[in-house]
């Protein structure tokens, strides 16, 4: 039987998903957001880092992620305590010469586009974060950068948005979409004039042909350990390794928290469907981890997981309409940058559907576009 309908149904509730519905709700849309999940943000939101950052793989990258870090910063003042927001800034750190000379790469890349960054010798980066291991070359300090907790600020929009009365529908599985309607499993149909695909990696299940796969990566955190860490680190070499389009990668990759706790990333898998923590991928990233910081090895650790981030083969989401299914929008494929471009993404989608200029090309991230000039 059919459900009420909607102006527009949004399938995930994970944190692209409700800013998209959010975006369509403040324009005076009804909305229906459904999650197979039992809560919102419980899926990829919940096993991301949760890290603001802007970035420089291409010019639309850099586009996109500088955008959402402005609206990010805009809403930091709203959002509650749960979702422990801290400016934070990042250091990336480099190990040695050749990636120094990456460090001045970034640096004159993201000073010609506006970008503060500060470029740190070794004995400044020493200063900056004692811990870690003596000798490295340097860094380079974002200091816009951010982190947040991902499923408390998802929840955060989530209000917003039945504040508006939209509605969110949670542990319901869509098995179909097609043009104006979605099916559940249990044979509820949702109607709606537009249908926006939200879901991630699953999206692919949803519209046969996409061009999305999941990459799966594992993080664990530590107990309370105030101090220990200052900035997100990230090292240079991650730009090699965790960015490989295929090879099963790890990088140096801490986050402090608000609790005094540190978050440890990173790892990358392809063609991995089992979400079970893998104890080999885990050493390695870990081990990885004590490379750049000696010390953490001495930490407790309190849990590890792992998430399954959604892959397209340029490394650019997609957003906006479906190319053959009329009514249908996407907003997936953010791989691991989907806490980051989630405003961002939700204001080119509603700038889309309502007709509206935005502040960025839509273009690089159409859904119709071709891969062909990427290689």
């Amino acid at each position: 039987m059919p459900a009420p309908p909607s102006d527009a149904i949004i399938v995930g509730a994970g944190i692209v998903g409700v800013a998209c519905a959010k975006e369509l709700a403040d324009a005076g849309l009804s909305v229906t957001v459904i999650e197979s999940g039992p809560a919102v943000g419980c899926g990829a939101t919940a096993a991301g880092m949760g890290h603001i950052a802007v970035m420089d793989d291409s010019d639309e990258q850099f586009a996109l992620t500088s955008y959402s870090q402005r609206l990010w910063r805009e809403l930091a003042a709203e959002l509650p305590r749960g979702a422990e927001y801290l400016a934070c800034g990042s250091l990336w750190v480099a190990a040695d010469e050749e990636e120094f000379a990456e460090v001045r790469r970034k640096c004159s890349f993201y000073s010609a586009r506006g970008i503060p960054v500060e470029i740190l010798d070794s004995k400044q980066l020493s200063e900056a974060e004692p811990n870690l291991r003596s000798g490295m070359a340097g860094g380079l300090l974002m200091s816009n950068d951010g982190v947040c907790y991902p499923p408390c600020a998802t929840g955060y929009l989530a209000e917003t948005v039945s504040k508006r009365r939209g509605r969110i529908i949670t542990g319901k599985r869509i098995a179909q979409v097609s043009t104006r309607c979605v099916r559940d499993e249990a044979g509820t149909t949702f109607e709606a004039e537009l249908v926006i695909l939200a879901t991630g990696a699953v999206a692919r299940q949803l519209v046969p042909g996409l061009e999305v796969v999941p990459r799966k990566g594992h993080l664990l955190i530590t107990d309370r350990y105030p101090g220990f860490i200052r900035h997100q680190l990230i090292e240079l070499g991650y730009l090699k390794s965790a960015h490989s389009s295929s090879a099963d990668s790890v990088a140096f990759n801490a986050q402090p928290r608000q609790t005094g706790q540190i978050l440890i990333g990173s790892s990358r898998q392809f063609g991995v469907e089992d979400s079970a923590v893998e104890a080999s991928m885990l050493s390695r990233m870990l081990a990885r981890a004590v490379e750049y910081m000696p010390r953490l090895a001495e930490l407790s650790a309190i849990r590890s997981w792992t998430g399954f981030r959604a892959a397209t083969p340029d490394k650019l989401p997609f957003i906006g309409r479906h190319a053959e299914l009329d009514g249908v929008y996407l907003a997936t494929g953010h791989e691991g940058l989907g806490i980051s471009t989630s405003l961002a993404t939700a204001k080119l989608l509603a700038d889309e559907i309502l007709g509206r200029a935005s502040v960025i090309p839509r273009s690089p991230y159409a859904p119709t576009r071709s891969f062909a000039v990427h290689g």
